[in-house]
């Protein structure tokens, strides 16, 4: 069962707390720029794990300033939609919001229900990377790993050096997940998915998550199949798109 630490009262509470409960997901983000992008990657990686528990979930974003841009932005990210949250009248009979906002944009503002749990993620620093900027050929996957690797509360600073190991740390992944995927498969072991449920679940832990990956990529005597099986699956809430050169090896 998730739970998330709000950031008004320190405390942890269940994500979902009704079984089979509606969760809204309500992300407030404005410009275009790596900080307001890590907003909406943090929800969209919350909408991820709710919806690998079952919750039913509702993504709603709102934002005063180039929200067309950062929509844009946010698919070339591989964050997937979310709708237009400036009527919220008709709510539709949710048992929990959560609100993730930028640290600065965190006051309550008329934009959220009085209650909602409150999600604060840290800024970003450092120059735009051309996936934010001007379309520009970097992977938008390496971007969202190097912004995944911190804890949300955590100031990310985004230079060459950060982009380029999660560069490396991406194209190794996806070679050794080809690799594994001409094995036979094996069932993802139960140790291991409940270390990464743990992780996620956690306060939506996700540089946890990566280091799971990590000691699986080596852990002697695992399967290569296992292997496969265990990046395939964290990658659904990881959405690095790890299987992507699946039969490119001869």
């Amino acid at each position: 069962m998730l739970r998330i630490i709000d950031s008004r009262t320190g405390e942890p509470v269940e994500a979902a707390p009704a079984r089979r409960g509606l969760t809204r997901v309500h992300a407030h983000a404005s410009g275009l720029d790596a900080s307001a992008l890590r907003v909406l990657l943090v929800a969209d990686v919350l909408v991820r794990v709710l919806e690998l528990g079952g919750t039913p979930v509702w993504a709603v974003l709102t934002g005063d300033r180039q929200q067309p841009e950062l929509r844009a932005a946010a698919t070339g990210l591989g964050i997937r939609p979310f709708e237009d949250g400036r009527d919220l009248a008709t709510g539709l009979g949710e048992s929990q919001v959560i609100r993730v906002a930028g640290e600065r944009g965190a006051a309550t503002d008329g934009t959220s229900p009085d209650g909602a749990v409150l999600v604060e993620v840290a800024p970003v620093t450092g120059p735009e990377p051309p996936t934010v900027a001007d379309g520009g050929v970097r992977d938008p996957a390496a971007l969202r790993l190097a912004l995944l690797a911190a804890p949300r509360g955590t100031p990310v600073r985004l230079d060459t050096d950060a982009l380029d190991a999660a560069d490396r740390s991406l194209a190794r992944w996806r070679r050794a997940v080809a690799g594994w995927a001409r094995q036979p498969s094996r069932p993802v072991p139960e140790e291991v998915r409940g270390r990464l449920r743990t992780a996620w679940e956690d306060d939506l832990d996700v540089p946890g998550v990566l280091r799971v990956l990590g000691r699986v990529e080596t852990e002697p005597g695992l399967p290569d199949g296992a292997r496969f099986e265990t990046y395939a699956y964290a990658d659904r809430l990881l959405g690095l798109d790890l299987v992507r050169d699946l039969g490119s090896l001869s």
